[in-house]
């Protein structure tokens, strides 16, 4: 699980000042901001384990809290069913990863579509790391397996590296494939510069967990970290539409 609080939430810990009987949603927001004014506070909601609510931040990751505020918790919650353990608070996360993550717009990406579309996949790519030149030299294959491939930026260096320069002269061409293209197979791309999201995504990728390249967003949120063969992408992928699918309410498109 991701680190949200190293410095305030380390486990189970006590804060002070939360008036009992209050709202649990502006309790727990105060509480939160008081530790950490920039705490990036999506939503608040009851958790499945009662008197505990679960707050979910800016990129997929959740904490817990009491309803007073007072008590804060970083952890797995999980629930035993049939005999099994399953990770609510990873699904959780999965869920609001996938639904921030298939909002963005195509024309913010560089796309690869397929020509009989059975699954997607969102791509965290640099241009120069060895790894995402490989998953990309296998484009082909993915594109015939039904898997429509998204690229987001990721400079692995940061902003301002020669890397996120690439990777704006990439998404500032006339034509992005072949831009993309050129940089994956190591080739120049020529200089441009536009309004571009690759900072915007840089920050993104960091919010949901990214920690390499290339790292894989399925349909249903999973993140794939690193290279994996085409015919094994491809399964993944289409598991992940089919399991994304069966979680969508009625009427939501992809």
């Amino acid at each position: 699980m991701r680190s949200i609080l190293p410095a305030v939430v380390a486990g189970l810990m006590f804060t002070s000042g939360a008036a009992l009987g209050a709202d649990p949603d502006q309790t727990i927001r105060q509480t939160l901001q008081a530790l950490q004014p920039n705490m990036p506070i999506e939503a608040v909601a009851e958790s499945p384990l009662s008197g505990i609510y679960q707050v979910q931040l800016k990129g997929g990751r959740q904490i817990y809290a009491s309803a007073d505020g007072q008590y804060l918790l970083q952890g797995y919650l999980f629930q035993v069913k049939d005999g099994q353990a399953v990770n609510l608070t990873e699904q959780a996360e999965q869920r609001a990863v996938a639904q921030q993550i298939n909002a963005i717009p195509p024309s913010e990406m560089v796309v690869f579509p397929a020509k009989n579309t059975k699954a997607h996949i969102t791509v965290f790519t640099d241009t120069d790391c060895g790894y995402c030149q490989k998953l990309h030299s296998e484009m082909a294959e993915l594109n015939k397996q039904g898997i429509e491939v998204r690229y987001l930026a990721f400079p692995r260096q940061g902003v301002g590296s020669q890397g996120y320069d690439t990777l704006v002269d990439v998404w500032c061409a006339d034509d992005r494939q072949a831009a993309m293209n050129a940089a994956k197979a190591r080739k120049s791309v020529a200089s441009a510069s536009c309004t571009n999201p690759v900072a915007k995504q840089f920050e993104l990728g960091q919010m949901v967990g990214v920690q390499g390249t290339p790292s894989v967003v399925l349909e249903d949120g999973r993140m794939i970290p690193g290279y994996q063969p085409a015919a094994q992408l491809a399964k993944a992928a289409i598991a992940a539409s089919k399991a994304a699918a069966s979680q969508a309410p009625a009427g939501a498109g992809s």
